[in-house]
């Protein structure tokens, strides 16, 4: 018996020998943080696309008029709660600077920087959004708080907290200690009662633009050491849909994919998005009405596995940007690269105003018919014919 306790103890230090450099290899690879962790505005200057909120919520410290409920409103990945995190830590910063901004320096700024701060309690609605979880929260919101002015209360998702929690949680709402600040985020603003929004300061927040996107993503990449092209960046830009974590989280996955070098085709390879040469060479046939090189074209689009319904979607915003090139002042409706916007701008001289019309109205009728057709092949083919046609009649 002795013996195999001197076996076993010898196995398990043997086995932790050969097994340290592996955990140690192990740690080595988990320090990777992930960009929308990493880059997280810290400060309400650092917040991208919002600085009509920022600068009112800085006014609002600067004058000492902070309301004690405030409702933060918009699409996801623009800034909501991120913004809430910074109002809460910047209004019990112990010495805030001459822009009235977070120091990042005293013991309350170190405290949230660490997660660890009393004054700032997080609320998921989503999975805490029961009775009893809002009488949790109002038995906590009369202690006033042990360190600094405020204690703030950010309610994330607060769309989804039943009727019964929304009504245990309008009286409290309606007369909080002095020392509490609610701070309620949502991306259905709809859904929530208009008692509970006559009493908050409402904040709607922008998608973020395309080019603020680009710039931020370019910083990114420079601190990074990445290689970048920056029609790839527009095109992740584009794909995030105004939201900021989107275009980071895809970020992290293009530079993974591309080994830390970002180019226009490795993007659209990634994400499996049609390239423009497509809709520029398609244009060209309709113009010359060659229906054999059409039909050739969209067989090669549906062979690489794209979907018919996004193909029509993507040739009608593809005849919608060639339409806002006819015209120098909405030319910043374009949200592309600059070397596309150039091939945009001459392919648009080439086509009369009423037929980008015309081509619009057939395809935009093609995406409506597209769910009832029984052969979605056949509809889409007939719309690319009657395309080839329209610009035949024209002349």
């Amino acid at each position: 018996m002795l013996a195999g306790l001197v076996s076993r103890s010898f196995q398990q230090c043997f086995m932790s020998e050969r097994l340290m450099p592996i955990f140690a290899s192990m740690d080595q690879h988990t320090e990777f943080i992930v960009s929308a962790r990493k880059y997280r505005p810290v400060t309400f200057e650092s917040v991208i696309g919002q600085k009509s909120i920022t600068a009112t919520l800085k006014a609002a410290i600067k004058n000492r008029q902070l309301a004690q409920a405030y409702l933060f409103c918009g699409p996801r990945g623009v800034g909501k709660t991120t913004c809430a995190r910074i109002f809460a830590k910047t209004i019990n910063c112990n010495s805030l600077t001459e822009q009235f901004e977070a120091c990042n320096v005293c013991d309350s700024c170190r405290d949230f920087a660490q997660n660890k701060s009393y004054n700032i309690h997080e609320l998921d609605a989503a999975s805490n959004n029961s009775v009893e979880d809002i009488r949790l929260l109002i038995d906590k919101v009369r202690i006033p708080p042990q360190v600094g002015r405020y204690s703030v209360y950010i309610i994330d998702e607060v769309h989804m907290l039943s009727q019964a929690a929304f009504n245990a949680f309008l009286k409290t709402l309606e007369e909080p200690p002095r020392h509490a600040i609610f701070i309620m985020a949502t991306t259905e603003k709809h859904k929530i009662l208009p008692t509970i929004l006559s009493r908050c300061q409402i904040f709607d927040f922008n998608r973020i633009k395309v080019d603020d996107t680009v710039e931020f993503l370019e910083s990114i990449a420079k601190k990074e050491s990445v290689e970048y092209e920056k029609e790839g960046l527009g095109i992740i830009a584009q794909k995030a849909d105004g939201a900021m974590r989107d275009a980071l989280s895809v970020f992290d996955q293009i530079v993974s994919f591309s080994e830390g070098k970002i180019t226009y085709q490795k993007v659209i390879e990634n994400l499996n998005v049609l390239d423009y040469d497509y809709f520029f060479q398609l244009t060209e046939n309709f113009m010359g009405n060659q229906v054999p090189d059409t039909l050739l074209l969209f067989d090669q689009i549906l062979t690489k596995g794209f979907d018919s319904q996004n193909f029509v979607n993507s040739l009608s915003r593809h005849f919608r940007d060639l339409l806002v090139c006819k015209a120098e002042h909405t030319l910043q409706l374009l949200e592309v690269g600059d070397s596309i916007k150039a091939r945009y701008r001459e392919q648009a001289a080439k086509c009369p105003e009423q037929l980008l019309f015309d081509w619009l109205e057939i395809s935009n009728e093609c995406d409506i018919n597209f769910k009832s057709s029984k052969n979605h092949r056949l509809h889409v083919e007939l719309a690319l014919i009657k395309l080839c046609n329209q610009s035949q009649k024209k002349k």
